[in-house]
C-alpha cells in the first residue's frame, strides 16, 4: 500500500527543535540583581548604630549659685505648710509695738446724775393703793331671736311692687349653713313668675329646688302693659334660723 508523502500524519515525527534561550537569560539577569542588592545593603550602607541611654546626672546646689537660690526661693514659697503657720512673711520683719489696752471711760468722764431731794413725806397713807386696774367683763350679749328668711329683688323688680309669697317649709339635708341663693326671674304683666333660672347655688341641691318652687309661685302687682312684655331681675334669698332638718318636724317659714 502506497501513501502519498504529502499526506498528514497523526504524530510529528520532525526532530526536537533547540529551545530557545531567553528563559536562561532571565535566570542569569536575577541572579546578578540580587547580588547588586546583597552588595548595596550590605557594603555600601553602614551598620546600624544602637543609641546607649543618657547617663545619669547629678547636680549639687551651693549656696554661691544663682540657679540654687533661685529653687530654694521656689520651695519655700510653694510649701503647703505656709498656709497653717503663724509665721511673718519675709517683707515683715519688724516688730510691731506693744499697744495696751485703753478703756473708753478713761478717755471720757461720765456725768453722774444729782441725787433726789431727801424731803420725808408726813402724809397719812391712802387706804386704796395703787394696784391691777381692774377690766370690766363684757356683759352676755342677749340671745338672739328666729331671724326668718327674706328674699330681696333687685331695682327692676322692685318698681312693680310688694311681692306676695306663698306660705312654704324651707328643709336643710346638713348641718352646714348655706349660702345665699341668686335666681334670675322674668314677670309679665300679670305679675307672675314665668321663667326662673338659677345663678348662684346655696350648696344644697334640694333647698334650691325649694327656693326655686318658692319664687315660681310669687305674685307681683298687675300692670298695664302693651304684648306680653317680660320684666327680668335677679331675687337673692337670704337664709335665716328658721330653716329645719329633713329629720325634724317642719314649721312653716316666714318671708
Amino acid at each position: 500500500m502506497n501513501v502519498s508523502s504529502s499526506a498528514a500524519f497523526i504524530f510529528n515525527w520532525n526532530p526536537p527543535r533547540r529551545r530557545s534561550l531567553v528563559l536562561t537569560g532571565f535566570v542569569m539577569l536575577s541572579l546578578g540583581v540580587h547580588v547588586a542588592a546583597f552588595y548595596v545593603f550590605q557594603v555600601v550602607y553602614p551598620q546600624t548604630v544602637s543609641l546607649l541611654p543618657t547617663p545619669r546626672r547629678i547636680s549639687l546646689m551651693t549656696a554661691s549659685s544663682e540657679r540654687t537660690a533661685t529653687l530654694l526661693r521656689w520651695i519655700d514659697a510653694e510649701d503647703p505648710a505656709l498656709a497653717s503657720t503663724t509665721r511673718k512673711p519675709a517683707h515683715m520683719r519688724r516688730e510691731m509695738g506693744k499697744v495696751e489696752h485703753v478703756p473708753s471711760y478713761f478717755a471720757r468722764e461720765a456725768a453722774l446724775k444729782e441725787p433726789p431731794p431727801l424731803t420725808t413725806d408726813l402724809s397719812i397713807p391712802t387706804t386704796q393703793p395703787p394696784g391691777p386696774v381692774p377690766l370690766p367683763r363684757p356683759s352676755a350679749a342677749p340671745p338672739t331671736g328666729i331671724q326668718p328668711t327674706r328674699v330681696t329683688f333687685s331695682p327692676e323688680l322692685q318698681q312693680l311692687g310688694a311681692a306676695q309669697f306663698a306660705p312654704v317649709n324651707f328643709k336643710i339635708s346638713s348641718n352646714e349653713t348655706p349660702q345665699n341663693a341668686q335666681f334670675r326671674i322674668a314677670v309679665d304683666a300679670k305679675g307672675a313668675v314665668v321663667y326662673c333660672f338659677p345663678l348662684a347655688s346655696s350648696g344644697d341641691a334640694a333647698l334650691d329646688e325649694l327656693a326655686r318652687q318658692h319664687l315660681a309661685l310669687t305674685r307681683f302687682p298687675a300692670r298695664a302693659a302693651n304684648g306680653d312684655s317680660l320684666i327680668w331681675g335677679i331675687a337673692t334669698i337670704e337664709w335665716g334660723n328658721d330653716l329645719v332638718g329633713t329629720d325634724s318636724k317642719s314649721t312653716p317659714g316666714t318671708l
